[in-house]
């Protein structure tokens, strides 16, 4: 029997209705999936290859053929935007069949919310985070709710492998499966996934079955890419013809540009007009200096303004505007975004997408990417690097076009390779254990220690934790009143902790990036998001200043002025960027190959750059000197072996090899002053590096390296080693050491 008879009668007059001729290899692959096995089911496919379809129309058969007697499936979106989206889509599908299809998260009226909570049935779709809050909220009211949920499908799955949203994800799975006494089949959903067995592994945490992945085998998609480059300001670096290219370097008209106008950003106003286009930036501020100058440009044009803004610390109404917007045909306007619209939203049919600067990883280039190529037309993308001029005595190092070479490296590592990054599994969830006791402990009222610690500790995302540290965790809640013994011996939340509990944002573990006030003597300079450790410098203020205190209640930084210079510091590290990445961009450097989607600058400036890497060694050689007694370290490591590397050098190293002044530019170089030779450096590295290495070594004296949203709240010592043993890459860095 083919698959497309198994489904119900009103999918298959859906898919008649739809004139679908066939259906797609991921559609026959999940339903054999689904119907013919008890398993959990990982579906891996490309953008807009028809993944939700596959996943919830043998679900809905089933639904059909034997109504689930509560809510039946779960369905956990990243974004509001997706929800929506994707409530829309099954709605329409499920109102003949009288399924009903719910949705959940802070956007949606208390009417709605409370007409599931009479009738609980169908299929509910909710973020991690309001499924939080309706654990916490409606504790009594969960096995009412979900007795018989038979489904929970994950959708964007990869967008939960890095990060503690991705444990909290499973940790309400799992909270909620025990509640109500079930132990549905899980279903992930992903277009971009770089090790399937691992995310399956991390799919199936306790459930007791096994993941199945049906491999499918995508045709080959023919994309238009190209890669541009501008200087800020001054003349480009592109001055003779390009060679024959698939897109144009300039549009026939000249466009009038605003004062101290950014090419870069010019190029994108040109190449959009007429068009439905996205950009994507990789931060919020960026996201808003963009549309303000895209903007501008459009008032210094005599043009009605065609951009619209997209990121998460928008009112839903801006939000909303602008998917509305590009959801029309009609519109021909273009929508600045961070990874808002990264995720599998349908916004309609996309001519092209820019991408400002590289990415950090090889999944989002190709989320990305993925946005356009919709309704037969091919994908196409157009990287816009950006750098200011070299100065004319600039060291090495500033020379070297890094995002450039990053967005090289991002490209080839997958068309040559099919590379995507694998997910970070292996840290120790200080942060999010505190999270879930909090959680447990509101929800379920007073519990014994033995009972709360059971409760939290037999989550699998938790493995790692033992017994001994939960302990200490929990001696701490109670000295600082998040948590208060009864006068039975029983555990409870302390009114200190009521004031974190209570809040909205305490559903969320993703950080908010609180800002820093940055402050020398009386007067302040500005602000920066999670400032480095005491003894760093940073540059603010057109300064240098070296970090004396930080009072983190306050959230105050308090600094004094120093000589030299430093890269601007933004807080964290630039994105999670892999060491794969960084040895693929040294090869850029070493390689004769002129990448067909190179446009003239761009192709004129990395002809520039393999030119000075060769001459001064920096290909070869990873330790160059600058001239005297300073040298600069190329480690061609991911973000958090160098980190490790960094601090190695500081504390392990620094004092044999009399090394000062160390400045980083993370994770691609670093700089620093010392009195021995190269020789005596490598040697000092390879002897250190073949010693045993306690990882709490690296962490600086009287630090506390809050990474993570709760970890203030967590005992120093928890929050060291969580960050010593989950963040640096010790592994990666050794391996390293032993190859210069």
């Amino acid at each position: 029997m083919r698959i497309s008879d198994r489904y119900a009668p009103f999918i298959q007059d859906f898919i008649y209705q739809n004139y679908w001729e066939s259906l797609r290899a991921i559609q026959v692959a999940a339903g054999d999936a689904i119907f013919n096995t008890n398993e959990n089911v990982l579906l891996s496919a490309s953008t807009a290859s028809g993944k939700t379809e596959a996943a919830f129309f043998p679900i809905l058969t089933q639904f059909y053929e034997d109504p689930p007697n509560s809510v039946g499936a779960i369905y956990i979106g990243p974004l509001k935007a997706l929800i929506n989206d994707q409530f829309l889509r099954l709605n329409d599908l499920c109102a003949e069949a009288g399924i009903p299809v719910w949705h959940w998260h802070g956007d949606v009226s208390q009417s709605h919310k409370n007409k599931l909570l009479k009738h609980p049935s169908g299929i509910l779709q909710i973020t991690p985070e309001s499924l939080e809050a309706l654990l916490l909220r409606k504790h009594a009211a969960i096995a009412r709710l979900f007795h018989d949920l038979r489904y929970i499908v994950i959708d964007e799955v990869h967008s939960l492998m890095r990060g503690d949203r991705g444990g909290q994800t499973l940790c309400l799975i799992e909270r909620l499966s025990h509640m109500a006494g079930v132990n549905p089949r899980r279903i992930g959903l992903s277009a971009t996934i770089g090790d399937p067995d691992a995310v399956g592994a991390f799919l199936a945490f306790g459930t007791g079955r096994s993941t199945v992945i049906p491999k499918i085998h995508s045709k080959n998609t023919r994309w238009r890419l190209s890669m541009e480059h501008f200087y800020i300001h001054g003349e480009q670096a592109g001055t003779i013809e390009s060679s024959k290219t698939a897109l144009p370097v300039l549009a026939e008209k000249t466009d009038i540009a605003p004062k101290n106008a950014d090419p870069g950003i010019g190029y994108i106003f040109e190449h959009t007009r007429g068009k439905k286009c996205l950009v994507f930036v990789n931060s919020r501020e960026e996201c808003e200096a963009v549309t303000t100058s895209l903007r501008q440009y459009c008032e210094a044009n005599h043009e009605p303004d065609r951009f619209l803004i997209h990121h998460g610390n928008l009112s839903a109404a801006f939000r909303e505007t602008a998917e509305s917007v590009m959801k029309d045909d009609q519109q021909f306007q273009t929508t600045v975004t961070t990874a808002t619209l990264e995720l599998g939203i349908d916004i309609g049919r996309l001519e092209r997408a820019f991408q400002i600067d590289a990415p950090f990883t090889v999944t989002s280039f190709l989320q990305r990417m993925g946005r356009t190529g919709r309704r037969n037309l091919p994908p196409e993308m157009w990287f816009v690097m950006r750098e200011e001029m070299p100065e004319a005595r600039a060291m090495l190092p500033t020379t070297i076009p890094w995002k450039l070479l990053q967005g090289i490296a991002l490209v080839q590592l997958y068309l040559e390779e099919r590379w995507v990054e694998p997910p970070r599994l292996n840290r120790l969830p200080y942060s999010l254990l505190y999270h879930q006791t909090m959680s447990t402990l509101a929800s379920c009222g007073e519990l014994t220690p033995a009972a709360l610690a059971t409760r939290v500790l037999k989550l699998h995302y938790f493995h790692r934790i033992s017994p001994q540290d939960y302990q200490v965790l929990l001696r701490h809640l109670i000295r600082i009143d998040h948590i208060q013994r009864t006068e039975q011996g029983g555990l409870i939340v302390g009114i200190s902790g009521e004031r974190i509990v209570n809040s909205f944002h305490f559903y969320a573990v993703f950080q908010e990036n609180p800002e820093y006030t940055v402050r020398w003597n009386a007067q302040e300079l500005g602000t920066i998001v999670q400032p480095p450790p005491v003894g760093e410098k940073i540059a603010i203020a057109g300064h240098v200043w070296i970090v004396e205190e930080i009072d983190h209640k306050r959230r105050t930084v308090y600094c004094e002025q120093v000589k030299g210079k430093v890269p601007a510091y933004f807080g964290e590290c630039p994105g999670d960027i892999h060491t794969k990445i960084l040895e693929r961009m040294q090869r850029v450097l070493t390689e004769e190959t002129m990448y067909p989607y190179l446009m003239q600058n761009a192709a004129a400036r990395l002809t520039l750059a393999r030119h000075t890497a060769r001459n001064s060694g920096a290909v070869t050689m990873p330790l160059i000197c600058l001239g005297g007694d300073m040298w600069c370290l190329f480690p061609w490591l991911g973000t958090y072996a160098f980190l490790a590397l960094e601090r190695f050098l500081k504390i392990k190293c620094a004092g044999v090899l009399k090394l000062t002044g160390l400045d980083v530019f993370r994770p691609y170089f670093m700089q620093f002053k010392m009195k021995a030779t190269k020789e005596e450096f490598f040697a000092v590295l390879k002897k250190m590096a073949a010693q045993p290495l306690d990882p709490m070594e690296l962490v600086y004296p009287n630090e506390i390296p809050y990474f993570e949203k709760y970890d203030e709240y967590v005992p120093d010592i928890l929050v060291k080693k969580g960050f010593a043993y989950g963040v640096l890459d010790i592994d990666g860095m050794k391996k390293r050491i032993q190859c210069m």
